[in-house]
């Protein structure tokens, strides 16, 4: 009973855990917007005694001087984040053009600093453009992680560093005893000079299961001078905007490193409030807070806003100039192309966040003043109303042009194009309509970048980007709350239509913003409704194979089991099979068919999973489908590796194969003979066959899987040849082969064999088969994969080795992949990668737990095995 009742606790937890997963990205999202609010909350307090009018003062009494200084330091900056990414490479030891390399550090920092959150993100734009360059998911997550350590080490160091030296004066803006402040920052020092030391010759550290390389010293002491210059540079684009004050630099850059790192561990996106309030919570008894909002309004234009506006001026200039100069830069050129949809996207996001900035915010007195004589009020009342909502379109659809969507590249265009027109008509906004103008030419020039074929507003949006959105529009109330606090508030002002009334008007643009979001959010919420496709039909089959007999790839024939969902491609000569569990809608393997319509067809399998409710994955894919994988925001997880032997030089000659030609020896001595039977010869055998099948799996104790295996289903058995050993007549042991057309490969499915066959029975097998395939004149043999293969000695995401570990032990239980590589082994083959591609960490976990329901037959199958 007590084991009854551990098994119900266990199963409970698990269901828990399982919901945790699967909600992970809401939990979260929704916990970034209470951190938001309680942040813009604070902020409003803090500023109780500050009025909108002071803080233009404040802007407008900002020398030039001081904005082209903080250029320049931004500048400086974002040159130490490039060298980020360039030592990060040579700490893994790989080496990329640097045009090539600066073009992809620039655009990630401008865009992730920008944004902060999704698919977007610096680090979904490196796994596009170190992907293209030749690096492999590995080596690409390892250069995330030593980016991202880099700058968390740095942040710690420089923050510690500058706390010891100014102590007091820090500890008189916090409020706290300077005594406490030295001794926390001399343990962070001591941590990290600790790590320094550990790591002085590239050592590998274990810490409960995870393994570390350590960057050796000279990278270590590079690393952290480049931290600190951009840390530095960084900072001083703020101070050098503060008004004079008697807060010196090191304390100022101890009280900025603290507001970036809480920014960071917010979750918020940019770290949007929460930079802003630690940075006015330090420094607000030193400066005032008016003038202190109006410097960090001008940074976040300046740092933020510059970066992604220089970006897109460049590749607009490239683009329109057709750059061919040195092949280097014309590769960068041709690489920042290639990133323009993401460029793009941010841009068109921005812009939508300035336009709903813009409409809870009066418009200057001279410029209504001018409007009044020309324009009647219900049309400067219409343009106003109506631009905050093309903000909140524009916001949507940056989402599409992410993703290379033609409709939202028409949606983003008709869009941007009315709202600069409507720029002059609600207020004389020259910046406003020149930003909208360099949008609006931004997506002209780069059209033939979105090209894929789907409608916008079928696309349901993700946690992620309604918690963006939520956060905007609370920014934006809490900016209608601070501009018009001294605007007592009354029913009436709702009605209220009068060039002179600038609330009403803010807050009648706010209430549309909030109907228009929340319809949208609920869409997305109840949308789309989980639905399945159909199982294939004879027809789709029969075509499937048609496909998979023409091209290269042997494992492909696993099609035939008929168990697996198909995609076509629009030429119908290329497909995809897949399969759903629970939320996953999985694909097994790399398209089959025509290679150039690969890309495209990831793209659609992954807008069907999406508009199923589903999340994408591609298992077991190679390396060559990862830079399609990468388009659409999915990341690779190694699995293990495939076992792959060169027929057309393959010889048994020499010492490496003695133990196999001892097994084949011993075998003809036992009485064993090998032969291939063709699917016309099968029919008088396959009842023997089975009885063979049968006989394995009770001995194992098996059932029968499905999915990434076939299983003993006599038309799947019957479509292709089996190689069978007999012993004096009697079949002892068979595999089923897989093979093409074009004789570019062959592999083997089921492979079964008796309780009695003599010891040494599948290698003799084995040998025999490789020996008919050569001389068939198959260039290639694929042994299949040996899970978990070449990962036990990562550095990178030691996290997904574990999870990745625990659920393939899970799985070789049931699957009997225990010592397979050691038996491909004795092959000496060349062993080449396999994947998984996800959206995410998580989504990779429970797309692995749902591969082994579909493997296992669903819960009840893998539970009773």
């Amino acid at each position: 009973m007590s084991d009854e009742k551990s098994a119900v606790v266990e199963d409970r937890a698990s269901h828990v855990v399982r919901l945790l997963l699967t909600y992970r990205l809401y939990i979260l999202g929704a916990a970034s917007l209470l951190v938001f609010a309680l942040v813009a909350f604070g902020i409003y307090r803090l500023t109780d005694e500050v009025r909108y009018d002071e803080v233009l003062a404040a802007l407008a009494d900002t020398p030039w001087s001081a904005m082209v200084l903080a250029a320049l330091f931004t500048g400086l900056s974002f040159v130490a984040l490039i060298l980020y990414d360039s030592n990060a490479l040579d700490h893994i030891g790989r080496r990329l053009p640097f045009p090539s390399v600066a073009v992809t550090a620039f655009i990630a920092y401008a865009v992730g600093n920008t944004v902060g959150f999704g698919p977007l993100s610096g680090g979904a734009i490196r796994f596009r453009a170190y992907s293209r360059l030749g690096l492999s998911p590995g080596e690409i997550a390892r250069v995330i992680a030593f980016v991202t350590l880099s700058f968390g080490l740095g942040l710690l160091s420089v923050s510690a560093l500058a706390t010891l030296a100014v102590a007091p004066r820090v500890a008189g803006i916090l409020g706290v005893d300077p005594l406490w402040l030295r001794a926390l920052a001399a343990l962070v020092l001591l941590v990290l000079a600790g790590l320094f030391y550990m790591g002085r010759n590239g050592r590998v550290i274990g810490i409960g299961g995870f393994s570390l390389r350590l960057p050796d010293s000279r990278t270590a002491s590079r690393q952290f001078l480049v931290s600190a210059f951009d840390i530095a540079a960084a900072a001083s684009v703020l101070y050098v905007l503060l008004p004079e004050t008697h807060v010196g630099w090191p304390t100022f850059l101890a009280v900025y490193a603290v507001a970036i790192g809480f920014g960071v561990l917010s979750h918020v996106p940019a770290g949007l409030g929460v930079f802003e309030a630690v940075v006015m919570a330090g420094l607000s008894n030193a400066i005032g807070i008016d003038q202190l909002l109006g410097s960090l309004v001008l940074y976040r234009l300046i740092y933020y806003v510059l970066p992604l506006l220089l970006a897109t001026v460049l590749l607009l200039v490239t683009e329109m100039r057709q750059l061919v100069l040195k092949p280097q830069v014309a590769d960068a050129a041709q690489l920042a192309g290639k990133l323009a949809p993401a460029l793009i996207a941010t841009l068109a996001l921005v812009l939508g966040v300035m336009l709903i900035f813009s409409s809870v915010v009066p418009s200057p007195d001279s410029d209504l003043d001018f409007l009044s004589t020309y324009l009647p009020l219900p049309i400067v009342e219409g343009a106003h109303f109506l631009s905050s909502l093309l903000g909140l379109l524009l916001i949507v659809a940056a989402r599409g042009l992410g993703q290379r969507l033609d409709g939202a590249w028409w949606v983003a265009l008709a869009g941007a194009s009315v709202a600069f027109a409507f720029a002059f008509l609600k207020a004389i906004a020259v910046f406003e309509a020149g930003l909208l103008a360099l949008l609006i030419v931004a997506l002209l020039v780069n059209a033939r970048a979105f090209d894929r074929h789907s409608s916008l507003f079928k696309q349901a949006l993700g946690p992620s980007w309604l918690a963006a959105i939520a956060v905007v529009l609370a920014t934006a109330f809490v900016i209608l709350l601070f501009v018009y606090r001294d605007t007592e508030y009354a029913h009436e002002l709702w009605w209220q239509f009068e060039f002179s009334e600038e609330a009403p008007r803010g807050l009648r643009a706010l209430l549309g913003l909030c109907i228009a979001a929340s319809a949208l959010a609920l869409s997305s919420l109840l949308r789309p409704a989980h639905f399945r496709t159909d199982a294939p039909a004879a027809a789709e089959l029969e075509q499937a194979v048609a496909v998979t007999m023409a091209q290269d790839g042997a494992d492909a024939n696993l099609v035939r089991m008929g168990d697996k969902r198909l995609l076509f491609s629009p030429s119908g000569r290329s497909y995809i099979m897949y399969g759903i569990h629970g939320r996953s809608w999985i694909a097994l393997a790399d398209p089959v068919g025509i290679e150039e319509e690969f890309a495209e067809l990831v793209w659609q399998f992954a807008a069907t999973a999406r508009t199923g409710g589903g999340r994408a994955a591609f298992y077991q894919i190679s390396p060559a489908l990862l830079a399609a994988c990468a388009d659409v925001g999915l990341r690779a997880f190694k699995l293990g590796e495939i076992a792959l032997i060169d027929l057309v030089h393959f010889d048994m000659k020499g010492s490496r194969f003695a133990n196999l030609r001892q097994s084949a020896s011993r075998g003809l001595r036992d009485g064993l003979a090998f032969s291939v039977a063709r699917p016309e010869e099968l029919g008088p055998i396959v009842a023997d066959l089975r009885a063979v099948s049968d006989g394995w799996l009770a001995h194992h104790n098996a059932k029968e899987k499905t999915f990434s295996l076939g299983a003993f289903e006599e038309g799947y058995v019957l479509s292709q040849p089996v190689a069978v050993v007999r012993l004096e007549g009697r079949i002892v042991a068979f595999a089923t082969l897989m093979v093409t057309d074009t004789k570019a490969e062959a592999t083997v499915d089921l492979m079964r064999f008796a309780s009695d066959a003599p010891k040494g029975t599948m290698d003799f097998l084995f040998v025999g088969i490789l020996d008919y395939l050569k001389a068939q004149g198959y260039r290639q043999f694929n042994l299949g994969m040996a899970p978990l293969s070449g990962m036990a000695r990562r550095e990178a995401a030691p996290v997904w080795d574990r999870v990745g570990g625990a659920l393939f032990e899970h799985g070789e239980r049931f699957y009997n992949f225990k010592g397979l590589r050691a038996f491909k082994s004795k092959f000496h083959p060349r062993w080449e990668p396999r994947y998984l591609a996800v959206s995410n960490g998580t989504g990779a976990a429970l797309a692995l737990m749902d591969v082994t329901f579909l493997i296992g037959g669903g819960v009840k199958g893998v539970i009773s095995k």
